[in-house]
This record gives structure tokens, sequence and C-alpha cells, in this order.
């Protein structure tokens, strides 16, 4: 059975009552019925039944979906809106074939040299290109790449990935939890001090630490381009490294790794490949973000001194709201020495990156970016903190286009700054 045909009792909940209206961000900027959630379902309804086809305009409407899930949150009826797209993507995919970028996608995500050796390249290259320009300026993180814009925010590239710079294996105590830490793609090649933060807290606490050299990109970015196959593939390598560690817990601090980990890999395996769902049943249940981990295993943030004095506040990534995590970092982020926690306005809306929305889609993008940017600003906070890296490029790269000198850093670094040296 396809997704789309899987989707068909969950589209039928739709009584087309427009709620998803009033807090969708992409209709906020569009005004368009196909841009807001109760469009999309409506159009998944008419490909189902034969009204309307496969077609390129399905693709653009389609495409117009950030996959926040706000309207699946505000939905009197709790219709899986992001899933139902998920699936169109999928069944358009099939009929059509992958746009280019998702064809580059599925050529780097299922051969992990290629993005080793692009990483590498980039690294090298970037201090020829910027050697003349300030390197806090903004427009030193913009630079031109296939399918993007010249005036595009992209941070520097680490010039070794994290993946290489550690053991696979660091013991810790005996009586303390064995952690499998998936890294992802973002925090292994960009914001490596996100990595070494999270081995430094969980360091702290006793933790003995798994990081298996093997483990691919959670399949994120294929999925939600519709290329289900690069998805189930790259889901059963990482399965299989998570079967043969057995860990106690499975860690993240990347919320959208955390989601498709926890919750697209046993609910989409089901209907790609039946079989290795039932193997992911085990592992998806270890699953937890690094923040809700250090909270349950009692880490105390508090303990070491004074601390730099900052005004900070907090934007919840969507896909840790989506799964209810909000309070545990809000607990540390108060309670850390030298810093006064403020809440900014619309603390909880998307930030507008949306994975490959932000490519085929970026002056939206933008614009509802310039709406989380405007919210900072008021809070009158010196640091944002989020607990996503893709969260973190897309704000930085807002401010930056205002002038703002504020700091964006994920929650990790933040807490680790505060242990005892």
């Amino acid at each position: 059975m396809s997704l789309l045909k899987s989707v068909e009792k969950e589209i039928r909940k739709c009584v087309k009552c427009g709620v998803c209206r009033a807090h969708c961000p992409v209709f906020t900027e569009l005004g368009r019925e196909p841009a807001v959630a109760r469009g999309k379902v409506a159009l998944a309804s008419a490909v189902l039944s034969g009204k309307t086809g496969l077609d390129a305009r399905l693709y653009d409407d389609m495409s117009k979906c950030l996959l926040c899930g706000t309207c699946v949150e505000k939905c009197p009826n709790d219709v899986p809106v992001d899933r139902i797209v998920m699936a169109a993507r999928e069944a358009l995919a099939r009929k059509r074939g992958l746009k280019s970028f998702h064809k580059a996608v599925r050529q780097v995500l299922k051969r992990r040299y290629i993005m080793n050796i692009g990483a590498l390249t980039a690294s090298l290259l970037s201090p020829l290109i910027f050697r003349k320009v300030p390197g806090k300026s903004g427009l030193r993180l913009r630079l031109p790449l296939p399918f993007v814009g010249r005036d595009r925010y992209f941070p520097k590239i680490a010039s070794k990935p994290f993946l290489s710079r550690y053991p696979e294996i660091i013991p810790g105590q005996p009586d303390k939890p064995r952690v499998l830490y998936f890294v992802g793609c973002m925090t292994n090649f960009i914001y490596t001090d996100i990595g070494d933060s999270a081995i430094s807290l969980l360091r702290s606490l006793g933790c003995t630490i798994i990081i298996p050299k093997a483990q691919q990109c959670c399949g994120f970015p294929a999925i939600s381009g519709g290329d289900a196959p690069t998805f189930a593939d790259l889901a059963e390598k990482n399965i299989e490294i998570f079967e043969k560690y057995r860990p106690d817990h499975i860690v993240t601090a990347c919320a959208s790794c955390g989601s498709a980990l926890r919750d697209l890999y046993p609910e989409l395996l089901g209907e790609l490949r039946p079989q290795l769902a039932r193997r992911c049943g085990d592992s998806a249940g270890k699953v937890l973000d690094a923040v809700v981990l250090l909270h349950n295993l009692g880490l105390k943030p508090g303990d070491s001194g004074a601390g730099q004095k900052a005004v900070i506040t907090y934007h919840d990534p969507c896909h840790l709201r989506r799964r209810g995590i909000t309070k545990e970092p809000r607990d540390f982020l108060k309670c850390l020495p030298g810093k006064v926690f403020v809440e900014m306005e619309q603390h909880g809306s998307c930030c507008g990156l949306g994975g490959t929305f932000n490519v085929y889609h970026y002056g939206t993008s933008l614009a509802i970016n310039s709406r989380k940017c405007d919210s900072i600003i008021k809070s009158g906070a010196d640091l944002v903190v989020t607990g996503c890296p893709g969260c973190m490029m897309q704000i930085a790269g807002g401010l930056s286009k205002t002038g703002a000198k504020k700091r964006v850093l994920h929650t990790l670094e933040l807490l680790s700054k505060s242990l005892k040296p």
C-alpha cells in the first residue's frame, strides 16, 4: 500500500473547519488556500479520488509546507497533516521523479564519503574566499551554493568532522547508563561544538558513551522530499547499529533527528518495510533528546560559580515542541549562574527553515524568520538558545540581516560552559 493510501482514513478526519488558517506560518505569509493545511488535505483527497493528478501544480503546492506540525497541534480532529504532506510528496516523487535538488541530496546521503569530501573542500576553501572579510561580518557566512542564492547565510564548515575526533566508545562508570550518541549531519560537519558539549556533559555524569562511526543521516532530508527508498535505506543502516550496541539510551541533540528516530521510523517503515518496522520498535523507545536525558539524570549546571552575566531567551524547535519537550531546557536555563532568562513573544513559532522549504521558497522562509527575529530583538536578550542546529543556522542568518549583535547557541553549549573545569 502506498503512503498516500495509508493515510486515507486520516484525510477523511478533516472537516474543513479552517482552524489551521490562524496558525499556519506559510498561510500567514502567502494567504492562499493551497498553502494551508486544509487546502493540502483537500488536494490529497482529490488525488485519491482521481479528481486531480500528480502534476507540477500539485508538486508546488505540496512543497509549501514547513512540516512544523503547528496545524496538527491546533487541529480539533487531530489530522496528521505533516504525515499527509509527506505521503503526497512520496507519491509525486514516484510518479514524476525527484526534483534536481533532492536527486543531489540522495547521492550525498547514500554515499557518506561524498559528504566528507565536500565538507573538507569547503573548510579548506572558505579561508581563501573570506580572507578580506572581517571574521564577525555576516557577509563572511554567505556562500554561493548549487540550488541556492548568493545571499544565503551558511555557517563555517568544520575542518574536521565530529565523528573523526572521538573513539567509538568512551568508557564510563559501570553503574551508569550506556548512551549511544546519534550525532546528526549538522553537528558532524558544522556545529561540532554541540557534539563536544554533549560528550563533556555525559562524561560529567559518568555515562559510557557510544559514538558509532558508521551511523548515517537520520533520513529526514530524504523523506521530506518524497524519497522514501533512501529514507528506508538509511533507517535500516541506523537500526542495525542500534541493534549492534544495544544501549540503554539513544540520544541526539538535533530536534529533527530525534523526531525521525523516535516517530518517523516506526510510523513510516510500517508501510515502507514492515519487517524493518518490527525491528525498530525497541530502539525507537530508547530515543531521547539529550537535554531530557541530562534532566532525568539530575545534571546540576548551577554548581560551577558565578558564570558570565547575560540575558538569555529560548526558541522552541518545532520537532521538540511537538514532542512536549519545552520544560526541561527552560529548567536548565533558569538556573544557570549569572544568566537572566526572559521569555520571548511567540517562542514556539517556527523559525521558517523547514529543511528544503528554505531551498525552494527562500523568500517566504525569510519572511517567517523575520517574525521570529523581531521577537528575539524585542526580548532584549544577549543570547538566543535553542535545541536544533537547523534552527540555529536559520535564526543566526536572520539576525545577521538585521545587524543585531546576538549570539545563537545550542542548549548543550551553554550547559557545558557551566561545568566546573
